[in-house]
C-alpha cells in the first residue's frame, strides 16, 4: 500500500491509548542508552498514557490544515497529526506552535511504526505540519537525540539545517529517567517550505 492511500487526521481523545502505545514502542527501540533500562523497561506506556490522553484532551479531529490559533492544549496551540492504514495507527506527529519566538514550532514528537518505516510517512507527516507552519507565517524545529542517526540523517535530507546542541532534559523533569547526561541536536527549518 502506497502513502497516498493513508488517511492523516488531527487525533482525537480516543487516539490516546494508540499514540501511547507508540509512542513507547519508539523511545524503547531508538532512546535505549540516552533514557535508563528501567524507565524503559517499566510501565512506560502508562506513563505515556497519561501524557497522551491530556495533550488530547478536548481535540475535536478537525481537518490537519484547519486547526487554527485556539486550539490549545496544555502546551499551548498545538494539534496532533495521525497517520492511519486502515484502522491500524501508523504514525503521527504532534507540533506546538508558539514554542519558541527565534525558530518557531516546535515538532514534539514525530513517530512511525517501527514495520512502516521507509513508506513515506515520517515525510508526509512533516509535510502536513509544515502547512500548517506556513499558514501561521512561523519556522519549525525539533530537538533529536545526537545518538540517533538514522533520524538525524532523516530530518537532514528533509533540509533540516542542525543549529545547536544541548542537554537532553530528563522525561517528566525526573531525573533518573535518564541515562548520564545525553545530548540533543536542534534541526530548524526556517522556511518550511523547503517540506512541502
Amino acid at each position: 500500500m502506497s502513502v497516498d492511500d493513508l488517511r492523516f487526521r488531527l487525533a482525537i481523545p480516543s487516539d490516546a491509548e494508540a499514540v501511547a502505545a507508540l509512542h513507547a514502542d519508539s523511545w524503547r527501540r531508538h532512546y535505549r542508552g540516552a533514557f535508563s533500562d528501567e524507565f524503559l523497561d517499566g510501565d512506560l506506556q502508562t506513563e505515556r498514557m497519561a501524557v497522551w490522553s491530556e495533550r488530547l484532551r478536548g481535540f475535536d479531529g478537525a481537518s490537519p490544515d484547519r486547526a487554527g490559533p485556539d486550539d490549545a492544549g496544555p502546551d499551548g496551540p498545538s494539534h496532533t497529526v495521525v497517520a492511519e492504514d486502515g484502522d491500524e495507527l501508523v504514525g503521527f506527529v504532534h507540533t506546538v506552535f508558539e514554542a519558541d519566538p527565534r525558530w518557531g514550532a516546535l515538532i514534539d514528537n514525530l513517530h512511525v511504526a517501527y514495520a512502516e518505516k521507509r513508506r513515506g510517512i515520517g515525510s508526509r507527516l512533516l509535510t502536513v505540519t509544515a502547512q500548517a507552519a506556513l499558514a501561521r507565517g512561523t519556522g519549525l524545529y525539533l530537538w533529536v537525540l545526537e545518538q540517533n542517526s538514522d533520524a538525524r540523517a532523516f530530518y537532514e535530507a528533509r533540509g533540516g539545517k542542525r543549529v545547536e546542541r544541548a542537554l537532553v532534559p530528563p522525561p517528566g523533569g525526573i531525573g533518573s529517567r535518564l541515562n548520564g547526561a545525553p545530548f540533543g541536536l536542534r534541526y530548524a527549518w526556517p522556511d518550511p517550505a523547503v517540506l512541502v
